[in-house]
């Protein structure tokens, strides 16, 4: 469910905010489309250092979702899993398909292997904790717990 105002979306990707035990940030976007793509990006750049990444590999994704805040977590999960055993640092995300509960995407990025100096944090799952999509006057936000 799209909930009504409370954040101006800037024309950022996200920002942290404080959380207590884990990561939290405030993603946004003029539609559902850009608001995934830069929570996936938020969460890969908290992960490793994304800057002058170029991509070298790419992987296909499709999830699944009953609301908007489902199918997030489905995407981010499906990530978190690709980059897990693809072991890859993914940097740059394409949603070329994207309805109510489904959306396909391409995903790039380059190997672990060879940039393990660029890993910063371990994300274990992404949360449902106080998930809500927002609508406001410059687009959409919502807030993301990553388990670390």
């Amino acid at each position: 469910m799209i909930k009504s105002p409370s954040v101006n979306p800037a024309k950022k990707r996200y920002e942290q905010f404080p959380h207590t035990a884990d990561i939290g940030v405030r993603v946004f976007g003029r539609d559902l489309k850009e608001l995934f793509a830069n929570a996936a990006f938020g969460m890969f750049d908290v992960m490793a250092d994304l800057d002058g990444i170029k991509p070298s590999a790419s992987a296909a994704v499709e999830a699944h979702g009953e609301t908007a805040e489902e199918l997030l977590v489905s995407w981010l999960d499906e990530l978190l899993y690709i980059s897990c055993t693809k072991e890859l640092i993914l940097s740059k995300f394409e949603i070329f398909e994207m309805s109510d509960n489904l959306l396909k995407a391409k995903v790039s990025g380059r190997p672990i292997s060879a940039n393990r100096n660029r890993l910063k944090t371990e994300i274990k799952a992404v949360t449902y904790s106080g998930l809500s999509i927002k609508k406001s006057d410059g687009g959409l936000s919502v807030e993301l717990i990553f388990d670390v």
